[in-house]
């Protein structure tokens, strides 16, 4: 037997993880659609460049609906990187990959920040474990940068800039003027809460409804502020 030696060159695989946003479609599905486009008309480059994941879970549409949502949403420069929650009937060849076991991660663009955790309990000390997570930021957070904490609220000691963006699981407490975006419960908490000294938000939510700038009542523009959710509708008042 001969045997011969080649020059095996290795290939180099790593794992990474992206943060990508989740857009889950209600029927009927032009009705979405075109709430979509409102969204995107009020918040220019919203979905620019941004990965996202089609949830499709409980969403009764077949295969060909499907493809149809898919085309609407590449035409409109939304890029679907993956689908969660697709019947194996609905899924076929030239669609996204499928999606499983997705969760949140944290990611900062900003430098490390000092995390409080909120020790109060009744159990022995050897039995406390943390009922409330935050993190404080010390400066602004500048255009074009992002702050991602899905584990619990966000404080900022400082401005939010326009073009920027704020993601928390909890509550947002912003310190100055918020003129970027503010995304509070992102992990489904209907009770979070946005906190700011000066609105001038380009768009705020809460459990993933939203409001835009057109959309705030023009008294609350410049004040401070505090908003909650209400069934489908966020309220907002001015803190005194």
């Amino acid at each position: 037997m001969t045997i011969v030696l080649t020059d095996a060159r290795s290939i180099r695989i790593k794992g990474r993880s992206f943060l990508a946003v989740m857009l889950s479609p209600d029927l009927p599905l032009d009705d979405w659609l075109a709430r979509l486009d409102d969204l995107a008309a009020r918040s220019a480059g919203f979905f620019l460049g941004r990965p996202i994941v089609l949830d499709v879970t409980d969403l009764q549409i077949d295969r060909s609906q499907l493809k149809d949502l898919i085309a609407q949403l590449t035409q409109r420069n939304v890029s679907i990187m993956g689908i969660e929650g697709g019947r194996p009937s609905i899924l076929g060849p030239g669609m996204p990959p499928s999606l499983k076991g997705g969760r949140p991660v944290s990611d900062f663009e900003l430098p490390k920040a000092e995390p409080i955790i909120d020790l109060q309990s009744k159990a022995p000390a050897s039995e406390a474990r943390p009922v409330l997570q935050s993190i404080l930021i010390r400066q602004p957070v500048r255009s074009g940068q992002s702050v991602i904490f899905p584990e619990g609220d966000v404080t900022i000691v400082g401005s939010v800039a326009s073009g920027s963006e704020v993601i928390a699981g909890g509550s947002v407490h912003v310190y100055g003027t918020l003129r970027g975006r503010v995304m509070a419960g992102s992990v489904g908490n209907a009770s979070a809460r946005i906190f700011c000294r000066k609105l001038e938000a380009e768009l705020v939510a809460i459990d993933g409804v939203y409001k835009t700038a057109e959309d705030m009542a023009p008294g609350l523009r410049g004040e401070a502020v505090q908003l909650w959710l209400e069934g489908d509708t966020i309220m907002a008042e001015k803190l005194i």
